[in-house]
């Protein structure tokens, strides 16, 4: 089955073609980071007119890419939810009406399945069943996946997402939009002796996540070591901004690691698949891959490029559950709040 994915959940539009046999043919993603660059975050109005603009040209590309025409479509996979409800209904109406032109039939996908299900993409892939860290600009959770559609949650962030708490504390420190990586970018030359940031939530049992209060401690020791730039000199001003970045991805990356070896130690699995935008930070990977060493498992996460939003993931995703048998009627929708555990298992 030749299954086409179409990804607009937020401000990235992603398109792919996902074979049975051959596996990924084509991908292709347009970012809007230029887009919304002058607001400091995603303008959901904006988002979604780029991604009318954009979704039909990028299928063409796909299809042109993979040397296929538009007849050898079997399957079209789009993500409903969650997301910006706009932006999601531009890629359901496109992937719904093309399904019905074409006569074949649409799936709708959860944005977070196709997360924690792009690590299959790769050649060495886990096996069911294992525990997946989902931690995207909006999620932080941590899920037992017994199998395609089989999720229990074990923990989810009581706010602020570790992915939010990155992105906040990037532009209370003036950094340009997007902020985490720049965040994770000066980090990199920060000083991880000079400043300590608690592990919110470590010192408890359970599996939930809390970044809200470890931003507002970012904000005060901003406050605290830079009252007047004025009587600092420039370089002064970004090293103590790269060691504040530095102790503030420490501490979120140390917390994530934490509930990470609690969730393995609790279940019993020592399978760990990391996935989601934030799963990109090098940090985090070393950290999360020694941590599931030292518990005799191993961690598994997608290449960087599938690890923020892609249409690759979802037409993986999609072809899974088009080749169990789901299908969606014409009567077709976005649910920009979608949970897991709602999902039917295959």
């Amino acid at each position: 089955m030749l299954v086409l994915g179409i990804e607009t959940s937020c401000d990235e539009t992603g398109v792919a073609l996902y074979e049975s046999r051959a596996g990924l043919l084509s991908h292709t993603l347009y970012s809007q980071i230029d887009i919304h660059a002058d607001y400091g975050g995603v303008v959901p109005e904006l988002a979604s007119r780029d991604h009318v603009r954009k979704t039909l040209p990028l299928i063409a590309e796909a299809l042109a890419a993979a040397g296929v025409n538009r007849d050898q479509i079997e399957g079209i996979a789009y993500t409903s939810g969650p997301g910006l409800v706009g932006a999601l209904l531009v890629g359901a109406a496109i992937g719904r009406g093309l399904a019905w032109a074409l006569g074949v039939p649409a799936v709708p996908v959860h944005h977070m399945e196709g997360h924690l299900l792009a690590p299959m993409l790769e050649d060495d892939c886990p096996e069911f069943p294992f525990i997946a860290l989902l931690v995207s600009g909006g999620h932080t959770q941590l899920v037992e996946v017994s199998g395609v559609g089989r999720y229990r949650l074990l923990g989810e962030s009581l706010d602020d997402a570790a992915g939010e708490a990155f992105d906040k504390t990037a532009k209370m420190l003036g950094l340009p939009y997007p902020g985490g990586p720049e965040l994770a970018r000066i980090a990199a030359q920060g000083d991880p002796g000079r400043f300590h940031f608690p592990r919110p939530m470590t010192n408890r049992p359970g599996l939930d996540f809390s970044f809200s209060g470890l931003k507002t401690f970012a904000l005060n020791t901003m406050h605290k070591e830079l009252p007047d730039h004025h009587t600092l000199d420039e370089q002064q001003v970004m090293q103590t901004k790269a060691d504040i970045a530095r102790a503030f991805e420490d501490a979120v990356v140390d917390t994530l690691a934490i509930k990470c070896r609690r969730a393995v130690r609790e279940t019993g699995c020592k399978r760990l698949v990391l996935a989601g935008g934030v799963s990109a930070n090098r940090q985090l990977r070393e950290k999360i891959q020694q941590t599931l060493k030292k518990e005799g498992g191993r961690a598994y996460y997608p290449r960087p490029e599938f690890c923020t939003d892609n249409g690759a993931m979802i037409a993986y995703a999609g072809w899974q559950r088009l080749k169990a048998g789901q299908r969606e009627s014409l009567r077709f929708n976005a649910q920009p709040r979608w949970q897991l555990s709602d999902l039917s298992a295959l």
